[in-house]
């Protein structure tokens, strides 16, 4: 094909989630109350957090960060899909699809890190509690949290490079609500084999590493709660876990089946569904499954609203 046969594509038409007007009204009112409320809680646990010197412990700094990831990519995908909503042309230039990636990639691969963190600290704590302010230091905190957000940025900056090998020549229309990489693939002009070789190798090893550590945890702290002889002692041990491990569950479920099941690229069908939980759902949900059934958060939150009022 030769330069006059065709253009190169530097902007795209987001087509979302429907076509439809009245639709599309409707799902605006929906992820704009979704969008206020993830603020409100991700940014409020900050918040709550920081200003709370109970909860400047491993696990809430661990905790606070993920809300911060989660504040993270809820701001990278959703302002977008609402402007969309009631924009006609639904443009977005190949610049913004990669500032968009850059931020979703760094919120979503901080969070296996940090959610790595969260186990290991369940680790020390239920199975090692004489030892846990050696073993989880404020220098080890400081140092795995530091590590997330280097990961982060390294894997963001690794696939942004890839993404400029591209060239679009074809269709602009991307079936998605946000940018995404494989849809991006099917509409490149250059086979993309590499890119999805590097998404699987990168994405693949992140997740491959972190589930592994949240699973070796997991399995300890099983083994260390059913070895208990009180029954009290075993019902608040599973209790402190049950909540991350939901979470845990979730969002790695969602990840496995976007970017590294088979044919993820090919299988155009399958994109949103999964998208829509680690994008909108888990930001959204968090907060409530970390702080609803947390008694030190929710006092921290009680003496709070004491002060103001």
């Amino acid at each position: 094909m030769t330069e006059d046969n065709y253009s190169l594509t530097t902007e795209f038409i987001l087509t979302g989630f429907t076509d439809r007007p009245e639709m599309r009204s409707l799902l605006f009112v929906v992820f704009l109350t979704i969008y206020v409320i993830t603020m409100v809680g991700n940014l409020g646990l900050v918040v709550l957090i920081f200003m709370e010197h109970r909860l400047h412990t491993p696990m809430y700094i661990f905790l606070g960060n993920l809300a911060l990831m989660d504040t993270c990519c809820s701001c990278a995908i959703t302002p977008k899909m609402l402007e969309n909503s009631f924009s006609k042309d639904r443009m977005i230039s190949l610049y913004e699809c990669m500032i968009q990636f850059y931020f979703l990639c760094l919120a979503e691969t901080a969070d296996c890190f940090l959610l790595a963190a969260m186990a290991y600290d369940r680790y020390v704590a239920i199975c090692s509690p004489l030892q846990y302010h050696t073993m989880m230091s404020k220098k080890l905190c400081i140092q795995m949290t530091t590590g997330a957000y280097i990961a982060g940025n390294l894997h963001s900056v690794i696939q942004i490079g890839f993404l400029f090998r591209l060239t679009f020549c074809g269709s602009n229309q991307i079936n998605h609500f946000f940018c995404d990489v494989f849809p991006l693939y099917r509409l490149s002009c250059v086979d993309p084999y590499i890119n999805e070789l590097m998404i699987f190798i990168f994405a693949g090893s992140v997740q491959l590493f972190t589930v592994a550590s949240v699973l070796i945890s997991y399995f300890y702290i099983l083994f260390t709660i059913f070895k208990m002889k009180s029954k009290e002692g075993r019902s608040k041990a599973l209790s402190t876990c049950a909540s991350h491990f939901l979470s845990v569950s979730i969002f790695y479920g969602s990840l496995i089946f976007v970017y590294i099941r088979p044919h993820s690229v090919k299988e155009e069908d399958k994109d949103i569904p999964g998208a829509v939980f680690y994008t909108i759902v888990i930001p959204l949900l968090n907060p409530f499954i970390y702080s609803l059934r947390n008694k030190e958060v929710i006092n921290a939150m009680k003496k709070i609203i004491k002060k103001i009022l």
